[in-house]
């Protein structure tokens, strides 16, 4: 798939994601198969910009090429200088969220707020596109509720903007995350377009993905919560894809390596203290599915020092191994 000069391989994306695809995520996932890794939300108010926060989900040291960055706000002037200070900063791909469905974002009128103002969004499209000559691409759901469904008519909006790539979320805002995907949406909005489409919205295995490009006809898929502990979900939808086959299940002890650099990666980012805390909610995403994971998560919890929170992971991992062994 192609963005601008950007030739997309595998076509299966990491999505943005508040909280989880920051910078060590990000790599990991492009390390184990990701085309592309689009950055948490960045706002669109200068104000944050020199907040940590933002300065780390602005970080984009060492990291594959291309460097998606994604930005959010409502006011189209903002939005426009938020995208040439992104691009200044090295960013390599805008991305405009209208798609996030959280409350505080809809009540600051961003997000998938925005869906019910197409005017609003043909002007902050414009403006953002004019600010920078980087490629823009746009993430949307399929409207703001089942009786506004206007996802065909935001991506028409997209197309005459000149926005390059546009994910759909295969649900309205009022769904949030929950019921069925609205994937004939998404094939409607790929059908209405010529810019390529990319499938978001519950592709969590090989097989999945293959239906989800072959019946909506999009471009690539997204995935957001089905790489949350399973970041090697990436290489073995690719294969699939390239292949047919499917990939056997990942060994224990490339997991167990796997997690032991995601941790590290997180503490050298965010600092020891911190990257302990953010990698609670990882520990409990990468043991959920294995035996014994309340009884490890109860105790890695309490654990202070990185030290020891990398020294129970790899511990809970290895039994795991020995366990292999075992059954051999």
């Amino acid at each position: 798939m192609q963005i601008g000069p950007y030739s997309l391989s595998p076509p299966v994306f990491l999505a943005p994601m508040a909280g989880v695809s920051d910078q060590p995520f990000r790599q990991l996932c492009r390390r184990l198969g990701a085309g592309l890794a689009v950055s948490e939300m960045v706002s669109a108010d200068p104000r944050l910009w020199d907040s940590r926060k933002t300065r780390l989900r602005r970080d984009h040291a060492g990291e594959v090429e291309p460097r998606s960055v994604q930005i959010l706000g409502a006011d189209p002037r903002a939005m426009a200088e938020a995208a040439r200070f992104n691009a200044d900063q090295g960013a390599q791909l805008i991305d405009l969220n209208m798609g996030c469905p959280a409350r505080k974002v809809c009540g600051a009128q961003a997000g998938s707020a925005l869906l019910r103002d197409e005017a609003l969004v043909g002007r902050i499209l414009e403006a953002v596109v004019a600010a920078v000559t980087i490629p823009v691409t746009l993430k949307i759901r399929t409207g703001w509720d089942r009786t506004h469904r206007n996802g065909v008519a935001i991506a028409r909006i997209a197309e005459q903007a000149g926005i390059q790539a546009l994910a759909v979320h295969g649900r309205t805002r009022a769904c949030g995350y929950s019921g069925d995907v609205d994937y004939a949406g998404i094939r409607a909005i790929k059908q209405a377009v010529a810019i390529p489409v990319i499938a978001n919205g519950d592709i969590d295995r090989p097989a999945k993905a293959r239906w989800v490009l072959d019946f909506t006809g999009a471009d690539a898929v997204m995935i957001g919560r089905g790489a949350q502990g399973r970041p090697w979900i990436f290489r073995e939808i690719a294969h699939f894809l390239a292949t047919g086959e499917p990939l056997p299940p990942p060994a224990p002890a490339d997991i167990s390596a796997w997690v032991a650099v995601h941790l590290q990666s997180l503490y050298a980012f965010y600092g020891a203290r911190a990257g302990v805390r953010i990698a609670r909610k990882h520990l409990a995403w990468y043991s959920q599915p294995w035996p014994d994971s309340a009884a490890f998560r109860a105790r890695v919890n309490l654990v202070e020092t990185h030290r020891e929170q990398l020294r129970l992971a790899r511990d809970f991992f290895e039994r795991l191994v020995d366990k292999e062994l075992l059954a051999a």
